[in-house]
C-alpha cells in the first residue's frame, strides 16, 4: 500500500491542543520576571489609559475649567519615566545616547507637537463624554496608517484599508448623534468644537508617531527598550517645558489655586485627581513602551483596541455617560476596524 502525507488535524479539539502545547512551550521560553513583567506592563496599558481619560472628564465635571492645566498635568509625571531610565543602563550595561544637535531639535520639535496635541485633547474632554471621546479618539490609528505609509512608507493592505474605511464610518454615526450624547451645560458649538479638537488631535497624534518612527530611522538607527525610554523622556521634557511656558502666560497656576476652592469634593479632592492625571498617564506610556518590546506591535495594538470598550464601558457605569443605540453601534465598528488593522498588520510583519 502507497504511504499517504499525513492530513493535518483540522478539528475544534485538535486546534485548541495545539495551541495550548504552544503556550506552554512559549511559556517556558522566557522567564519567569518576563511574564511578570509583561503582566504588569498588560495591566498598566489596560487600567491606567483608561483611568487617565476618565479623570480628565472628573476635573471638568466638578468644576475645572482650564484646558491649559489639564495638558499640562499630562506630562507633569515625566519624571516618573525618567526614574525608570536611569536603572536601565546598569541593568543593560549601556551608556546614554548621544545628544546631537538634529536629534536635540528633532526631540525639540516632538516635544512642541505633542503638548499641542495634549491640548487639543484637553478641549475634547472637556466638551465630550469620555465614552465619545475615547471613541473618537481610536481615529488616531487611521492617522498613524496614513502618515506612516506617506513619510515612512509603511505598507497598506487590504486590512488596513478596511480598517480605515470602519473606523472613519464608526467616527462618521457619533457625529450624527450629537443630539443623544450632549451634557446639558455643554452648547451644541461647544460640542461640534469639541469633535473638532479630538479629531485633530487624533491627526497629530498619528503625526508624532509616524515623526517618531522616522527618529529612529534615520537618526537613531536602533531601536532598543533604553533608546525609546530615551525619547519618551526627551519628548516629554520638551513638551513639559513648552506646556508650563503656555500655563505661565495664560496665568493657569494661580487658576489653579482658584478652581482648588470651588471644586466639588473640596481643595483635596482637587489635587489628588490632578495628581493621579499624571501618574496614571505615565503609567499608561511606560506600560505600552514595555509591551512593545517585551512582546510585539500586534499585542500592543490589540490592547490599545480592547482599552477603548473598557473607557467607554467604565465612563458609562461611574461618570454615567449617555450610552444610545448608535454609539453602541459605533462602538462595535470601531472594534472591527482595529481587528482588521491588528491582522493586516500581523500580515505585514509575516511577509517582511
Amino acid at each position: 500500500m502507497e504511504d499517504r502525507p499525513a492530513i493535518p488535524p483540522t478539528s475544534l479539539w485538535s486546534q485548541i491542543c495545539l495551541f495550548k502545547i504552544q503556550t506552554v512551550e512559549a511559556y517556558k521560553k522566557k522567564p519567569t520576571t518576563y511574564w511578570i513583567l509583561l503582566l504588569l506592563s498588560i495591566l498598566a496599558m489596560l487600567i491606567a489609559f483608561p483611568a487617565s481619560s476618565l479623570l480628565s472628564r472628573v476635573y471638568y465635571s466638578n468644576g475645572g475649567k482650564s484646558k491649559w492645566i489639564i495638558s499640562w498635568v499630562a506630562v507633569a509625571g515625566w519624571p516618573l519615566t525618567a526614574v525608570m531610565l536611569f536603572p536601565t543602563y546598569f541593568a543593560l550595561k549601556t551608556f546614554p545616547t548621544p545628544l546631537t544637535f538634529k536629534l536635540t531639535l528633532s526631540y525639540a520639535l516632538l516635544g512642541f507637537l505633542s503638548a499641542a496635541d495634549n491640548l487639543m485633547y484637553a478641549y475634547a474632554y472637556a466638551y465630550l463624554p469620555a465614552s465619545t471621546a475615547s471613541l473618537v479618539a481610536s481615529s488616531s490609528l487611521v492617522f498613524s496608517a496614513l502618515f506612516g505609509y506617506f513619510l515612512v512608507q509603511n505598507k497598506l493592505n487590504a486590512s488596513i484599508i478596511n480598517a480605515i474605511v470602519v473606523i472613519t464610518a464608526g467616527m462618521t454615526i457619533i457625529a450624527l448623534d450629537s443630539s443623544s450624547d450632549q451634557y446639558g451645560d455643554i452648547t451644541k458649538r461647544q460640542y461640534i468644537m469639541g469633535f473638532v479638537w479630538d479629531i485633530l488631535g487624533s491627526a497629530l497624534h498619528g503625526l508624532i508617531f509616524a515623526l517618531s518612527e522616522l527618529v529612529f530611522i534615520k537618526l537613531l538607527q536602533r531601536r532598543s527598550f533604553h533608546v525609546v525610554l530615551e525619547q519618551q523622556v526627551m519628548v516629554s521634557l520638551f513638551a513639559f517645558v513648552f506646556t508650563t511656558i503656555g500655563v505661565i502666560v495664560s496665568g493657569g497656576f494661580q487658576e489653579m489655586a482658584t478652581e482648588a476652592r470651588s471644586f466639588k469634593g473640596g481643595r483635596s479632592a482637587y489635587y489628588l485627581v490632578l495628581v493621579w492625571s499624571a501618574i496614571t498617564f505615565q503609567l499608561g506610556v511606560l506600560g505600552g513602551t514595555a509591551v512593545l518590546f517585551l512582546a510585539s506591535t500586534v499585542l500592543a495594538g490589540v490592547l490599545n483596541a480592547v482599552r477603548t470598550p473598557i473607557t467607554s464601558i467604565a465612563a458609562v457605569i461611574l461618570l454615567h455617560d449617555p450610552m444610545s443605540g448608535f454609539k453602541i453601534l459605533s462602538l462595535v465598528i470601531t472594534f472591527w476596524g482595529f481587528g482588521s488593522y491588528i491582522y493586516g498588520s500581523s500580515m505585514s510583519e509575516k511577509s517582511s
